[in-house]
């Protein structure tokens, strides 16, 4: 969608320097940009990239602003307050979402008799909604997605292709689903008998609050009892596991390959960095934050950054981490310790000797 630095200038009330006329056709990184893209510099190190940055249009923070000649510069230049909040206005301005067709129930799709479809909702070929399912006003479920029996889906949300939901499974408003999602599927419970893995029963469902996202190709497992439960506002990224009985709380964060042993709760706004691991029926507190590859096997207090395997908070864990790359150097200077030491009790037992030949 082309348009000029002029017309992204007034629609982000943002300061214009140079030529308003110039034509922004795309949006592209300060690395990559070119003549009739815009960018952004919100930070110091790509302030230091704009010299061999050839893109035509710039966003800029204020207080950047002042380090740069704008007036002599071959670009123009809008200046704003928060160059990153601006760049998101004008992605959205560059690049809208692509209008939302109204289909209704396609006829290739499967759709029993049973199951209550609300208004301005396309149900795409191939998808499958079974009996009892309830679903809401403006949604959208895609080709291939299944929707199982006494499902209830609420309004606003869209189940991308081939994404699974297994029966009875509870979704909130403004929902989305990505593709090859699994909802609902059995935990991982079993019990030893007679010398085989007997599968626990897994009789509960799983709840999806509002304004959550659900990645591609995460799972997200039904309680054995009651309900597992992602709590509203939470993003969950792409080949995520969140295991039977876990409780999320609002607004969590959880980025790909994160995985979420049996009963695991958490408070609101946590974040857990990509390959996290958080051992069964361990709590993390409200605002705490896991770094990337953490593992946790105990309940962890909020308000904190931990790292490592096993994850330590974050000071602690990083006196750990400066005396392992310490190891080798140590590790030397007992060897030569425990030389020297040889050395001097050799010496004294010889003394010792040599005393008590005198002595005799």
């Amino acid at each position: 969608m082309a348009t000029t630095a002029g017309n992204l200038s007034a629609a982000v009330q943002a300061e214009l320097r140079g030529d308003g006329e110039r034509i922004v056709r795309a949006a592209a990184s300060i690395d990559t940009a070119g003549p009739e893209e815009i960018t952004f510099i919100a930070d110091d190190s790509n302030l230091k990239k704009l010299q061999h940055c050839d893109g035509g249009t710039v966003i800029v923070s204020r207080h950047l602003a002042v380090s740069l000649d704008i007036e002599s510069a071959e670009r123009t230049f809008l200046i704003v307050d928060d160059a990153h909040d601006t760049f998101v206005h004008v992605l959205r301005q560059l690049h809208p979402p692509r209008r939302r067709p109204k289909l209704g129930v396609s006829p290739e799709a499967f759709v029993a008799e049973t199951a209550q479809i609300g208004s301005d909702t396309n149900i795409y070929p191939r998808a499958y909604v079974a009996d009892d399912v309830v679903i809401g006003h403006n949604c959208d479920v895609l080709p291939g997605a299944y929707i199982g029996p006494g499902c209830r889906i609420g309004d606003d949300v869209k189940i991308h292709p081939n994404a699974v939901l297994y029966a009875d499974v509870i979704v909130g408003d403004r929902v989305a689903i990505d593709a090859c999602a699994v909802i609902g599927s059995d935990g991982f419970g079993y019990r030893l008998v007679d010398g085989c893995h007997e599968p626990i029963p897994q009789v509960g469902t799983v709840r999806i609050e509002a304004d959550v996202e659900i990645g591609a190709a995460t799972t997200v497992d039904r309680a054995m009892l009651g309900e597992t439960v992602v709590g509203r506002g939470s993003k969950i990224d792409n080949l995520v596991t969140i295991a039977h009985n876990c409780r999320l709380g609002k607004h969590n964060v959880l980025v790909s390959q994160v995985g979420l042993a049996g009963s695991v709760t958490t408070g609101d706004y946590v974040v857990c960095a990509g390959q996290v691991g958080i051992a069964d029926h361990v709590h993390i507190g409200e605002g705490a934050v896991l770094a990337a590859k953490a593992g946790v096997f105990r309940n962890m207090a909020g308000g904190q950054t931990y790292i490592g395997i096993p994850a330590l908070p974050e000071a602690e864990a990083r006196r750990v981490v400066t005396a392992q790359i310490k190891l080798p150097e140590m590790r030397k200077q007992v060897r030569e310790l425990q030389a020297r030491v040889k050395e001097l009790t050799a010496r004294l037992d010889a003394d010792v000797t040599e005393r008590s030949k005198a002595a005799a």
